[in-house]
């Protein structure tokens, strides 16, 4: 077993939650990615397609790693594709293969990712990036498991199953029309929104433990620790680049520190700021602004709701002492649905009466 498995198995053992079996390899406990694996332990084992959507660093293709090993084509290819890091030109290609001579430079016949991919899983990530030509394209492998490869003129039948990713507003793409609503909603059987790191701060010094130990292994420094105030550092940032910012400033740290813990100087300037407390401040201790006009650009109405709850429950517990009853009672509900709200919400605290 490698050491990164291994690590995570540790933090498993440690875990107060009933982790669903998709999500062995995961670090975190937060309900909301929770949910998200308890949602493919239910579906891994179907036929059906699957959206991910979230922000740019959330994990999307380890969500769609896990869908594949969790289900009966675990044995067979899973094939990724960045749709938005192949030229346009190439990309129906790459898709479906070409045959030789089909344009200059097709000097053999080229499989393509879903060829490859022939009884297992495509990963199409960045899919709000594929042109529209090649959207009439996804949608006949969707519909009919079909496709043709540049320059051959025979159908062939594909086996997969899709897992599409996309950090961009596909609803917002289908009324501006740069993003077919029929794909659309072939592609949404399933949807998986993942959250966002700043929405899981209970998750951060277990994901930055795991990339030290991972990193400080690999570049001879193993051993290493963080110092309270580097942690303090690090719970308290927004992380707009989500887990990957995170794992790529800890990884910073191994390189550049030089004694035997991570202190705070040895994170990015950003991190040490009064305003890197600030701005995290919102999702820890009260909601983001609500707006009392609806944007031209629109707003995510589940977040803001999610949030403005958040911080009410958050301000009922603390008037009261940390006490569920008379919390319960600020709020107009009933203790046991209070209860049941803070365990979905992973807000359960042993302080709570």
């Amino acid at each position: 077993m490698s050491m990164s498995h291994s690590l995570i198995n540790d933090l498993s053992a440690e875990s107060t939650i009933d982790r669903p079996r998709s999500m062995a390899n995961v670090v975190g406990e937060s309900a909301s990615l929770v949910e998200v694996y308890r949602v493919i332990d239910r579906v891994a084992a179907t036929p059906c397609t699957i959206l991910c959507t979230g922000e740019s660093g959330t994990g999307k293709e380890l969500i769609a790693r896990a869908i594949h090993e969790t289900s009966p084509r675990a044995s067979k290819p899973f094939v990724a594709v960045n749709c938005g890091a192949i030229p346009e030109a190439l990309l129906e290609s790459e898709l479906f293969g070409h045959m030789r001579g089909a344009f200059t430079g097709a000097v053999a016949n080229k499989p393509g990712k879903v060829t490859m991919a022939q009884g297992g899983t495509l990963f199409l990530d960045e899919l709000g990036e594929l042109p529209l030509a090649l959207q009439v394209k996804l949608l006949r492998l969707l519909q009919n498991k079909e496709y043709s490869p540049v320059g051959d003129t025979k159908v062939h039948k594909a086996d997969v199953r899709i897992v599409a990713a996309t950090n961009v507003d596909l609803e917002g793409a289908v009324r501006a029309g740069q993003f077919r609503e029929d794909l659309y909603y072939r592609l949404n059987v399933i949807h998986l929104q993942l959250p966002a790191l700043r929405d899981r701060p209970g998750d951060v010094s277990r994901l930055a433990d795991y990339f030290l130990a991972v990193h400080s292994e690999r570049l001879g420094r193993s051993g290493l620790s963080f110092s309270a105030a580097a942690l303090e550092a690090l719970e308290a940032w927004q992380w707009p680049g989500n887990v990957r910012e995170l794992e790529n400033t800890v990884e910073r740290a191994v390189l550049l520190g030089m004694g035997p813990a991570i202190e705070a100087r040895d994170l990015p300037a950003k991190l040490l700021t009064n305003g890197a407390v600030e701005r995290r401040a919102p999702a820890v201790s009260g909601p983001a602004p609500i707006p009392s006009q609806l944007p031209d650009a629109g707003v995510d109405l589940r977040n803001a709701v999610e949030v403005f709850e958040n911080d009410l429950i958050k301000q009922a517990l603390s008037r009261t002492g940390w006490n569920k009853n008379q919390a319960a009672r600020l709020l107009g509900l009933n203790r046991t649905t209070l209860v049941e709200m803070l365990k979905r919400k992973g807000m359960a605290d042993d302080k709570v009466a």
